[in-house]
């Protein structure tokens, strides 16, 4: 037993530094021997776990999904409302504190190197169409009198706005604040009439 606790801990030592050197030293500083450095263990223990950097992106861009997906599936589940559910959702995608910050530079460090990689955009998109199917069911299930090709496109507007906006945020904080990136994402939805209880906002 004490094994396997030991190398459940070895191996979530190893996944949060593959996740602290991308996010905060950038995609070209994530090496085997960065990763080592930052885990304090030899290049060796790293290389038996991600043999080469395409695993380590790869796993970072793993991290990432499963992170935002158990978030989003606590904020939806604990909404009471459809429409509190698709901006709760939305809003964790945005860049406002230290951790979503993180997670949108991770974003565009792996789709950076995604680019020319079939192995590494096949695993990105596997990741964004989950995304884009959940904001698809919310916005649905906020607006159901809507037809499907309307609800499809106000999704994939929004996922576009909140995607684009965590990457701007994430490269210029001072540019977008919180307080900004909430109110672009609140004018949205209200635009489209997927408004919710003033008294409900985070």
């Amino acid at each position: 037993m004490s094994r396997l606790v030991d190398k459940s801990a070895q191996q979530m030592r190893l996944s949060q530094a593959v996740w602290q050197v991308l996010a905060t030293q950038g995609l070209e500083r994530l090496t085997i021997r960065a990763v080592a450095a930052t885990a304090g263990c030899t290049t060796g223990l790293v290389m038996h776990r991600f043999p080469n950097r395409r695993a380590l992106l790869m796993h970072a861009r793993q991290l990432l999904h499963e992170r935002t997906r158990a978030r989003a599936e606590s904020l939806e589940a604990n909404s009471a409302t459809p429409q509190m559910a698709l901006r709760a959702v939305l809003r964790q995608g945005l860049a406002l504190n230290k951790e979503t910050t993180a997670e949108s530079t991770v974003w565009l460090g792996f789709l950076a190197a995604a680019v020319g990689d079939e192995e590494l955009t096949a695993l990105h998109h596997a990741n964004n169409h989950a995304w884009r199917r959940r904001v698809t069911r919310l916005v649905s299930a906020a607006s159901p009198g809507w037809p499907d090709h309307h609800t499809t496109t106000v999704a994939l507007a929004l996922v576009a706005l909140v995607e684009g906006t965590a990457a701007l945020a994430s490269s210029d904080p001072a540019g977008y604040p919180p307080a900004t990136q909430e109110a672009m994402l609140d004018t949205a939805l209200t635009a489209l009439g997927l408004t919710w209880s003033s008294g409900q906002r985070e």
